[in-house]
């Protein structure tokens, strides 16, 4: 469509360009219908579109009252909550770009970002972050002010509260009114909307600009796939300064779905038989806690109810395998599924709220066996794939189409080759325009075809699904020229024990592969309460042998199905969690390969010690 003529209006395949005209089509088009609730002090609350619209404006005109020009960068330092997608909104309709920043950000990695994408603004959701801006204030040339999401007016004159920036953007849009369609037209589809720095597992964080037009790409490749619509209620935990996340949005937007936002992702399950959603997305993570929660629960029940538990997982298991080959149960089978969901299933549901179609898995692989296991009780796991320079969403199984072990076929619009060393590479509109200030990083990883080289090693099905085995960069070559995708163990271990909170299997030049693993402090905790054991610390409670041999016949249990240069012939349980504060995990929840294997090197070359190819 020729960018100089008007938009066709009231038609869902409109085709825009930018988020803010998607944005105005929506408000337009279903202005008094539900956008997005959140839970306050008295209860949940809801607005509408137009609602939303107000404050998204008042918002748009505070920033340009403030001085704001196109393209120029302004931060959101904040967890998830509505605020956060008001402001993004404001900041795009105002001709700005967003740069997202994870709350768990640490000090070195914040100043780095905001220096490096010259911020003007930011907004920050309480005063644990407000401090530590002001803390970096005078390294921050380019900041001219922060605004607050909550909290009472600061002595500050340069930071100012989200109610009064509103208060004084309503003011400015009254005097000019019009403003923001003046900028919101001259948008075009190139511009940078989004930066994201990908945190990495190594060294300083690298931001990928994102443009008008890839989330624009997303939000009508996810449209034509027909997975939701209007009719649909999501729920939205994930934190907003991530890829995956911010997808949600613009199909939120896009399909005109209401959306509940859970800024605490503590609360989710206690939040979700009250908000009922239809499809949510997640991360692998809470998958795993879920599935080690019920079947803890089915044990903690007693003989009987674990005897019940499991029959009825088995017939789960084996209508799962029939719908997996495009079948339904007849007969007995058909009963024995009907009874297995009334007994024990049905509860299962209704912790989600009882109308839940299907979840969805990005942001890291996803064991097949959670998968299995969640089709078989009757809710449909569909994996994804994509990168923070793809605008997330590239590859995306469908409920009805969803094969265990793939990350599904590629989303309309996006073309996918494998290179000749098993390398997956990409190409959509959603790709990003480049990594900020980074020419020669953005030609390592963008080709002159504009191929995007992910660093993911898989192969394609005849189906189209796309089978992803490892990182090309994680990937393990043993001192005996043995290829080793960690995925394969590390994804086993993770879904077999309820004990284990991660695990990294090393090995690269070594004669055999070892493992490192960190331990669930809830299940320690719970563990060492019913044993009635006394200690005084976790690190202690890790290392008792009674916790060794669990995790010892865990590993033996996943050894078993792996090849021999495949299993981790030794492992040491580490004396704390990886966490983001302890710099162990990305902001995304990673693991930092590098720096974990370099903090605990003693521990690795003990493992190896007089050791042997074999």
């Amino acid at each position: 469509m020729p960018f100089d003529e008007p938009l066709p209006q009231g038609s869902a395949s409109a085709s825009f360009r930018s988020v803010p005209d998607m944005w105005v089509w929506r408000v337009d088009s279903t202005p008094q219908s539900q956008a997005l609730s959140w839970r306050g002090p008295g209860g949940w609350t809801a607005i509408t579109w137009a609602e939303a619209d107000v404050r998204v404006r008042a918002i748009a005109h505070g920033l340009l009252a403030l001085g704001l020009r196109p393209e120029q960068r302004v931060a959101i330092f904040a967890g998830t909550s509505v605020p956060w997608i008001l402001a993004d909104l404001g900041i795009l309709l105002a001709g700005g770009a967003t740069t997202t920043l994870h709350a768990s950000t640490p000090d070195h990695e914040l100043r780095h970002i905001l220096v490096d994408c010259g911020a003007r603004f930011v907004f920050v959701d309480g005063d644990a972050g407000l401090r530590r801006l002001l803390a970096l204030r005078d390294q921050l040339p380019e900041l001219q002010a922060i605004i607050l999401f909550e909290g009472g007016a600061q002595a500050d004159d340069r930071v100012l509260t989200l109610t009064r920036l509103e208060a004084d953007g309503a003011v400015w849009g009254a005097a000019n009114p019009g403003a923001l369609d003046a900028v919101r037209k001259a948008l075009r589809p190139d511009q940078l909307a989004t930066l994201i720095y990908t945190s990495g597992t190594t060294g300083l964080p690298k931001g990928v600009e994102l443009t008008h037009d890839a989330w624009v790409y997303e939000a009508e490749a996810i449209d034509k796939l027909g997975l939701v619509n209007a009719a649909d209620k999501q729920v939205l935990f994930l934190p907003l300064a991530h890829v995956f996340a911010k997808v949600m949005v613009v199909v939120l937007i896009r399909l005109g779905v209401p959306t509940a936002v859970v800024g605490r992702p503590d609360r989710l399950m206690g939040e979700l038989p009250q908000l009922s959603p239809t499809w949510m997305a997640c991360v692998p993570r809470f998958l795993e806690k879920v599935h080690n929660d019920i079947r803890r629960e089915a044990r903690e029940g007693g003989t009987a109810a674990w005897l019940l538990f499991r029959w009825a997982l088995d017939v789960g298991q084996r209508v799962a395998r029939l719908r997996q080959r495009r079948q339904v149960p007849t007969g007995l089978l058909r009963v024995e599924q009907r009874i297995a969901h009334q007994l024990v299933f049905r509860r299962i549901h209704e912790r989600f709220g009882g109308r839940l179609r299907f979840l969805i898995s990005g942001g890291a692989p996803l064991s097949r066996e959670i998968a299995e296991f969640f089709h078989a009780i009757g809710i449909v796991v569909c994996e994804g794939y994509g990168l923070t320079e793809s605008a997330a969403a590239s590859c995306v199984n469908t409920p009805e189409e969803t094969v265990f072990g793939t990350v599904g076929r590629p989303l309309p619009g996006c073309e996918l080759r494998i290179a000749e060393d098993g390398e997956i590479l990409l190409r959509s509109r959603g790709v990003m325009r480049g990594y900020h200030n980074l020419p020669e990083a953005t030609s390592d990883a963008l080709d002159a075809e504009g191929w995007l080289h992910t660093g993911d090693i898989g192969r394609q099905l005849e189906s189209g699904h796309l089978e992803i085995t490892d990182r090309k960069k994680d990937l393990i070559v043993t001192a005996n020229g043995k290829n080793v995708a960690p995925v394969h163990f590390q994804s086993r271990l993770l879904a077999r024990s309820k004990w284990v909170s991660h695990v990294l299997l090393v090995g690269d030049r070594r004669p055999f592969c070892s493992a490192l693993v960190t331990l669930s402090p809830d299940e320690l905790q719970r563990w060492a309460k019913e044993e009635k054991l006394r200690y005084s610390s976790l690190a202690e409670l890790s290392q008792r042998p009674e916790v060794h041999l669990q995790i010892q016949q865990a590993i033996d249990d996943v050894n078993r199905e792996l090849a021999p240069w495949e299993r981790a012939r030794r492992f040491a349980i580490l004396p704390e969690d990886f966490t983001v504060e302890n710099g162990l995990l990305t902001p995304t929840l990673k693991p930092r390969r590098k720096v974990i294997e370099q903090q605990y090197r003693e521990t690795l070359e003990g493992f190896y010690q007089g050791a042997v190819e074999g």
